[in-house]
């Protein structure tokens, strides 16, 4: 099925609207959230095609949020991408682990995200 919603999870209003506006430019539908809590519910509720998920993030951290949804019966069909700033490798094992299908470290590069997205 192609990606036509993406939620985009992250508790910076910058990277949420450079993320937002990146993604409406180039015909995705997008939801956001600012936090791990708020990302699982709308996850939930909204059922997108694909998350973008933040790690370092008040109360539910991104890492916490992904294994979350990844685990629910009801959002485990859904795919997360991991964008986040932690750019260590222990970092990036560590996302896939808790059930991420990639990992992307911030400044996002735009060409290669997009092109992550329209290969799923």
């Amino acid at each position: 099925m192609p990606v036509k919603t993406i939620l985009v999870v992250d508790d910076s209003p910058t990277e949420r609207h450079v993320m937002s506006e990146l993604l409406t430019r180039n015909g995705y539908q997008v939801i956001t959230a600012e936090n791990g809590e708020d990302g699982v519910e709308k996850a939930k509720k909204q059922q997108p095609h694909l998350i973008l998920m933040d790690v370092v993030m008040p109360g539910l951290n991104g890492y916490q949020a992904t294994r979350t949804l990844t685990r629910d019966e009801t959002t485990r069909h859904i795919p997360v991408i991991v964008c986040t700033s932690k750019g260590q490798e222990t970092d990036r094992i560590w996302g896939l682990r808790q059930g991420a299908i990639d990992y992307v470290v911030k400044p996002v590069d735009a060409a290669l995200l997009l092109s992550k997205i329209a290969a799923l």
